[in-house]
């Protein structure tokens, strides 16, 4: 949506006086009130939600107090009764000798009821501090504002996600409010060497991203990293977490994620705990961790409150869907356009019968019925949802009856697909490279059969084994192969046997996966 700035010159819009309104410079805050009224007046012109509250009290109104925000981002009765009617009550009475620098000092110690209280000398950085919800107190005759942070609470309540949904376990989920997310992280890691950076993104939207990992901990060269591709990121806008993932991306033409997400708070905090390092953006309920490895795909919070035998089914389960939602399609089209030695001649009968009077090869018949189930998993997903989900169960049965009903498919490329799609659904994270890996796999069974399927399967191989998120090896723990890792791979463990951080994410003590020694760091998940 919004493109990349590179070498751009910024329009300048001139105000009444000629001075810029887009604050290129740093401006210091004029001292005359009078003066900052009418450069925030030039500011925010046109703005209908831009508010200015001048206040004028003291004996002989020697004291003049503006106040400036947002209407709509501050809670107006905690800046009433904390700001304004202290101020008021207060100064009333002063006469014309409290003034000068005594007045923010004064208002600072003693007068306003209100703990989150700051200094901006430029008027760039009030002016920011205005647009993010907070409300400014100039003062008449001084070069500096107060802010004070009134912010009114906004976005929806905690709530489980419906991205990831767990069966056992904690169903808090991520909201669109930053200070909400962070504290809910807060809330599981009570530790002071829980970490939160905070920066801004977007050279028109100004969105809050926070960096958080745990000192001590996190691998700090990842952490520098992190910070750098971070601050590398010049963009109009950044309106969603998906804009920070495909920055910073380490391959960012590939299909499989090499940057994780997630809406789960339990799942988040696991995370930060083995080593990894988040990226909170304000806005959205997904929040990015990093690094991300191919082994995360299967991975579910539920296993670790679960039995480690039931645990490791279900991701041997996973891993078995996650092989048939991207094979199956292929292997049948392989073995009925090459490979009929290999059908049992039951099933070829039944095969035969059921392809009799299709106009179409296996290869066609199977493309069409694919685009067929993702034009209905789409418009599932864009419709109203309870129109989609009917539209999804009744336009898959509906077509499908009917398809085979006019000779257009068979009833076994019919169980095909729906087995496919069913698997899918399984492993989430790869959802989308599945849908564009399966049409791969079927054009080189088309044309090679088995051995175009095997040249298919050690490229996306080799392309696997060829990544890095963050300077970690994508398929670790198996390339390179760390066997202490293994522990939380394929077969889980039960979570009293867990007693070390993974190797391959590195502490600053220790050394990479390739490594022969390092400090064991015990833990509890």
């Amino acid at each position: 949506m919004f493109g990349k700035i590179k070498n751009r010159k910024k329009p300048m819009r001139q105000g009444s006086n000629g001075k810029n309104d887009s604050l290129e410079t740093v401006e210091p805050i004029p001292k005359s009130i009078e003066a900052v009224k009418v450069r925030l007046q030039e500011i925010f012109s046109e703005c209908s939600d831009f508010m200015l509250r001048e206040i004028v009290c003291g004996t002989d109104s020697s004291i003049k107090i503006l106040v400036a925000y947002i209407n709509g981002f501050v809670d107006k009765r905690v800046l009433n009764q904390d700001v304004i009617r202290p101020v008021l009550d207060n100064f009333s009475n002063e006469k014309s000798r409290v003034k000068g620098n005594r007045i923010s000092e004064i208002l600072k110690e003693s007068i306003v009821n209100n703990n989150d209280i700051k200094e901006s000398g430029n008027m760039q950085q009030a002016v920011e501090n205005i647009l993010s919800g907070e409300a400014l107190l100039f003062i008449d005759g001084e070069d500096k504002a107060l802010i004070i942070g009134v912010k009114a609470p906004q976005g929806r309540r905690v709530e489980e996600p419906d991205t990831e949904v767990s069966l056992r376990g904690p169903r808090e989920g991520f909201v669109e409010n930053l200070l909400t997310n962070t504290t809910l992280i807060r809330k599981r890691i009570k530790n002071p060497n829980l970490k939160l950076e905070m920066m801004q993104l977007g050279e028109q939207t100004k969105t809050d991203i926070c960096i958080c990992y745990i000192k001590g901990i996190a691998n700090e060269q990842i952490v520098q990293e992190v910070r750098d591709r971070l601050k590398k990121i010049k963009t109009d806008a950044i309106l969603d977490s998906g804009y920070i993932e495909q920055f910073i991306s380490d391959s960012r033409l590939s299909l499989f994620p090499t940057v994780g997400c997630s809406e789960k708070c339990d799942k988040l905090a696991g995370k930060l705990l083995e080593g990894r390092v988040a990226i909170f953006c304000d806005g959205t309920p997904y929040v990015l961790t990093v690094p991300y490895l191919f082994i995360e795909t299967i991975q579910a919070s539920e296993d670790y409150y679960d039995h480690a035998f039931f645990a490791t089914f279900m991701r041997l389960l996973r891993l078995l869907a996650l092989l048939i939602s991207n094979l199956l399609t292929g292997l049948y089209v392989a073995m009925v356009a090459f490979h009929h030695t290999v059908i049992p001649f039951k099933l070829m009968i039944t095969i035969a019968a059921s392809r009799q009077g299709i106009p179409f090869s296996p290869f066609t018949e199977a493309v069409l019925m694919t685009l067929t189930f993702e034009l209905l998993r789409e418009a599932g997903v864009r419709m109203p949802r309870p129109i989609g989900q009917s539209l999804s169960i009744v336009g898959a049965i509906v077509l499908g009856e009917a398809a085979v009903a006019a000779g257009i498919a068979s009833n076994i490329m019919v169980i095909i697909i729906a087995i496919t799609a069913i698997c899918s659904f399984v492993v989430p994270p790869l959802i989308r490279a599945t849908m564009l890996l399966r049409f791969v796999f079927l054009a080189a069974a088309n044309f090679l059969g088995f051995l175009g399927l095997s040249f298919a399967i050690v490229a996306v191989f080799i392309h696997l084994c060829g990544l890095r998120s963050f300077g970690v090896p994508y398929m670790a723990p198996f390339s390179p192969l760390t066997a202490p890792d293994l522990k939380d791979s394929l077969v889980v463990v039960p979570i009293w046997a867990m007693i070390t951080r993974p190797r391959i994410l590195r502490t600053e003590s220790g050394h990479d996966a390739a490594g022969i020694k390092r400090q064991e760091v015990r833990f509890k998940r």
